[in-house]
């Protein structure tokens, strides 16, 4: 079915007024007074196109994010970097996230699930009211430098372990900084601002994990005989031309540079730990002020592992409901409010042409919460995403993890990593809004999405009856 499509053409547009958009409804294409139909100047702020509704057609752009640059390391990031290097990065990258990796990954993410519990458990007996962000923060963290480079922080318990704590201070951005409105003003001035090392993120914070996967580095390198498997070996892997064979011709198009190796090491705590910890904090707070779900999911995970039997792969990845509720939340809630893509090359796509350059914005919070697609968008229904209902929509109009080829490359992991916490959490609890729970809750939309107040539950220990004999 073919709905209509909006496309506002503009320099600048701000998430929240992208909700203008289902005001619209019915009209093609409307241009706002500053808007431009080109873009020369590598550093110039290009237009930008609003797709109201995503078209698969739409992968057919090339797919780069716009890169407003002062990025400092990060330039040869996964997420940031563009065309060939991208996708020599990218064809590195993919195996580390492929089922039979997550499948070993899997007895790691368990142990600090375990410990995520076990801290819980210490918390209530003290009656503590819980900030749930704080509780997944810790989880998140340690399953990253775990499973990316073999570290063990323990942050759970050590929340001002050095790891921790600069990995806050990367997401204390904001879009009113007077950096970010110098180079949205004044773009021009980027690549004299490059010259002088000015970085979006603290550079103090980035040099800081960047020494540490240099260290992590030269450790593995003085072993060559290691046998990690984990997202560092793999890159260093890649570098070892021991390892290829001599005729793998191949071989120079994947290998990384260090710098690159150090970027990805990065981006992966970047991602990793703010997201993740993010989206579990939404699925905690609609588990909990929504009983009758949280009593269909307990029901679920006591079917598959009955008398507390401890989370296997399987298991986990089995359970339907349990998949549901994560759908929902990430419809409500998603990390990203918004997907941008460069227009490489002039494109038509179902009559309207996207010139060169123009950035093509998929308002993806909007799209998530429009009642032309949703029924009671506002509602957390999670039967939405059953097998039924998930064919009776277009998958276009679901974008959690972004789409086309530059779709989030570590989703299956991050799901993977979600779904046992919530086992491992339903399993031994029942989480309960309190007097200092905020609702409804007040969503900041500006950069990665969060909550304005601190989540705030109670949990209560469950005991699961024994269902054997």
């Amino acid at each position: 079915m073919t709905r209509g499509r909006h496309i506002y053409k503009g320099a600048h547009t701000n998430r929240l007024q992208l909700q203008q958009l289902r005001r619209h409804r019915g009209r093609e294409q409307k241009s706002s007074p500053d808007s431009k139909t080109t873009s020369n100047q590598k550093h110039e702020s290009p237009p930008q196109l609003l797709c109201g509704n995503m078209d698969p057609a739409c992968c057919m752009l090339d797919p780069p994010n716009y890169n407003f640059g002062l990025n400092g390391p990060l330039n040869s990031a996964v997420s940031i970097a563009e065309d060939d290097q991208w996708k020599r990065i990218r064809t590195v990258l993919s195996p580390t996230f492929t089922s039979g990796k997550l499948k070993k990954m899997f007895p790691l993410v368990k142990h600090y699930g375990d410990l995520l519990v076990q801290n819980l458990r210490e918390k209530i007996d003290i009656r503590q009211p819980l900030n749930m962000k704080d509780i997944f923060g810790g989880y998140s963290m340690d399953i990253v430098l775990s499973t990316s480079f073999s570290v063990k922080v323990d942050s759970i318990n050590n929340p001002n372990d050095p790891f921790v704590t600069n990995a806050k201070k990367l997401f204390t951005f904001s879009f009113l900084s007077p950096l970010f409105l110098l180079t949205v003003l004044c773009p021009f001035l980027v690549p004299l601002l490059e010259k002088m090392n000015f970085c979006f993120l603290p550079l103090s914070v980035l040099n800081f994990f960047m020494d540490g996967i240099k260290k992590i580095k030269k450790e593995r390198e003085k072993n060559s005989k290691s046998d990690q498997v984990d997202f560092l070996q793999l890159m260093i892997d890649s570098q070892n031309k021991e390892k290829h064979s001599s005729d793998d011709e191949s071989h120079g198009y994947k290998e990384l540079s260090d710098s690159e190796l150090m970027a990805q090491g990065l981006i992966f705590i970047l991602a990793g730990y703010e997201t993740t910890s993010t989206t579990m904090t939404f699925l905690a707070y609609n588990i909990a002020t929504n009983p009758d779900v949280q009593t269909k999911l307990q029901q679920e995970i006591d079917t598959f592992l009955p008398n507390k039997a401890p989370p296997t792969y399987e298991a986990v990845m089995q359970m339907e409901y349990l998949d549901m509720v994560v759908n929902e939340t990430l419809r409500l809630y998603p990390a990203a409010g918004r997907i941008e893509r460069v227009c490489k090359k002039t494109t038509t796509i179902n009559g309207v042409t996207i010139p060169q350059g123009v950035v093509t914005v998929i308002p993806v919070y909007v799209l998530h919460r429009d009642p032309e697609i949703w029924q009671e968008p506002e509602e957390f229904r999670p039967e939405r995403f059953s097998k039924e209902n998930k064919d009776a929509f277009d998958p276009y109009l679901f974008l959690p993890f972004g789409f086309g080829p530059r779709n989030c490359i570590g989703m299956r992991f991050a799901l993977m990593n979600m779904k046992l916490a919530m086992v491992s959490l339903i399993q031994n609890f029942t989480l309960r809004p309190c007097s200092e729970t905020p609702i409804p809750l007040q969503i900041d939309t500006k950069g990665f999405m969060k909550s304005t107040k601190p989540v705030i539950l109670d949990l209560v220990p469950r005991e699961v009856k024994n269902t054997e004999g």
